[in-house]
């Protein structure tokens, strides 16, 4: 399972559609998504502090587009190959393939935690 991290509001307004269609998928040719052990990293930096954020578990086994694991952006900018490495979809975000929402509740300083429900077990 791969997982994608975006408000409920977007998620409302990719039903009507059907697919998930991010402006990066514009700007840079895919929608970003997660696994278990990044997902907060994303959403930290992205979402701090909302309460109306929402992560997506995804079945890749049930996506049209492909699915890509490349390196995670650096701090500048830059791919950073030392660091984590993400999966992209190339191509919309098909909602059939969402087999889960579950609720992010981020923590009294902002950031977030994945949810018991996708954390990866220690």
């Amino acid at each position: 399972m791969i997982l994608h991290v975006c408000t409920r509001h977007e998620l409302e307004e990719a039903r009507v559609s059907g697919a998930r269609r991010p402006p990066s998928l514009d700007d840079v040719g895919f929608v970003h998504c997660s696994d278990p052990g990044t997902v907060h990293l994303p959403a930290s930096r992205l979402f701090a502090g909302r309460t109306d954020v929402v992560v997506l578990v995804v079945d890749p086994a049930l996506l049209d587009a492909p699915v890509r694991w490349e390196p995670g952006v650096g701090h500048a900018g830059d791919e950073d190959p030392r660091g984590p490495w993400f999966p992209h979809v190339y191509g919309p975000l098909d909602l059939g393939a969402v087999v889960a929402v579950h609720d992010l509740v981020p923590e009294p300083d902002g950031s977030f935690r994945p949810p018991p429900a996708v954390a990866r077990p220690t």
